[in-house]
């Protein structure tokens, strides 16, 4: 994986503790740069990571829950253009869990969006979440 880029958004809602969001990140990609941006309502958390490194704490997680083969459903269903975007429950990683979402109604403080960036998606997707079956 040449250029790997790791961005991901979530809202703070103004009754959430932006540390607890932040919480719920760390708890799925590790210790990652945060930046908070004050919005009309809430805030919003953003983090923009480089390098494979940046998903190993993603890939340990996902084969501890045993979700590798769910994990690859939801991956290729995200990937379009190089990009691959999922979202993930932010109350279940905060308890340090990895539950994948639909983009809206699915979790009742709204999930959180990732996107990842590289030449070679399908290939990173075989790295991250191998067939285990």
């Amino acid at each position: 994986m040449d250029k790997l880029i790791l961005k991901i958004e979530v809202e703070v809602n103004p009754t959430e503790d932006a540390n607890n969001v932040r919480k719920a990140v760390e708890n799925v990609f590790g210790n990652v740069e945060f930046e908070l941006k004050l919005l009309r309502r809430g805030s919003l958390l953003t983090v923009h990571a480089e390098g494979l490194e940046s998903l190993t704490k993603f890939c340990n997680l996902l084969r501890r829950e045993r979700i590798r083969d769910a994990a690859r459903t939801v991956l290729f269903k995200g990937l379009r253009n190089g990009t691959i975007t999922f979202y993930f429950n932010k109350q279940a990683a905060f308890m340090g869990h990895l539950s994948f979402s639909e983009p809206t109604g699915e979790s009742p403080l709204g999930p959180v969006k990732a996107e990842i960036s590289c030449d070679n998606p399908k290939e990173l997707i075989h790295w991250i979440a191998p067939k285990t079956a």
